[in-house]
């Protein structure tokens, strides 16, 4: 049984039967839980993991593995998943693993569009990075229906990534919410689907890639930052 826990927007946790083997068998989405709400990730997450698990008819003593979205996205909220993926692991001794956010909310955009062989087959995702900046990436699924990142995770002003995203055949995320004039989006979806998030990190499993890091993907510096120069009491 697999715990879904992404943090990069809205609050969302699945669970899911089955579990990352390799063997390309996507596990079954058995219940999702979500909260829209900004700012309250440290009040609502563990609650809802409660939740989400009674809905699915299980418990913690059942997990045999945490997958985590490791961002992009808000400081805080970010490290309050991934604080709680990892502890969470730690004690129930199963195993963890983490992906971009961006990758679930890709595989959610694309599902929703089964491959019949005429498209859409790509895909841009922009996320709210605030300071009137995107978090961004793009994505292809080929002819087997394998989803796989043409453009690495980047941050950057809308006006300079519209063209590239634009040229996807969809383009999703809350970024294109805050900006649809240069983002205009091609479907309603601004957040992350836990659920999305287990079977990215399924499909990804099987064709072999990494997901042991559970790392915050913040691509770039904290709003803080240390004094260069200590100040003098006297002003001078």
């Amino acid at each position: 049984m697999l715990l879904g826990i992404d943090t990069s927007g809205a609050v969302s946790v699945a669970v899911a039967r089955g579990a990352l083997t390799g063997d390309g068998a996507p596990p079954e989405v058995l219940a999702v839980r979500s909260d829209t709400r900004s700012r309250h990730h440290d009040e609502v997450l563990l609650p809802l993991i409660e939740q989400t698990l009674e809905e699915a008819g299980t418990s913690r003593a059942e997990l045999t593995g945490v997958v985590v979205g490791r961002g992009p996205g808000p400081f805080t909220g970010l490290r309050v998943g991934l604080v709680s993926a990892r502890s969470m692991a730690a004690v129930l001794g199963v195993s963890l693993h983490g992906l971009s956010s961006l990758d679930a909310l890709a595989h959610q955009a694309l599902a929703a569009h089964p491959d019949g062989g005429e498209g859409p087959d790509s895909v841009g995702v922009a996320l709210d990075a605030r300071r009137r900046e995107v978090y961004h990436a793009r994505y292809r699924r080929d002819p087997a229906g394998a989803i796989t990142r043409t453009a690495e995770p980047a941050v950057a002003a809308p006006a300079d990534v519209a063209d590239l995203l634009t040229a996807c055949d969809l383009l999703v995320g809350s970024g294109t919410a805050l900006y649809p004039e240069l983002l205009p989006a091609t479907d309603e979806l601004v957040h992350v689907d836990a659920g999305h998030l287990l079977l990215a990190a399924a499909a990804l499993s099987a064709r072999g890639e990494d997901l042991t890091s559970t790392e915050p993907m913040y691509l770039r510096e904290p709003d803080a930052a240390k004094p260069t120069a200590r100040k003098s009491a006297l002003g001078r």
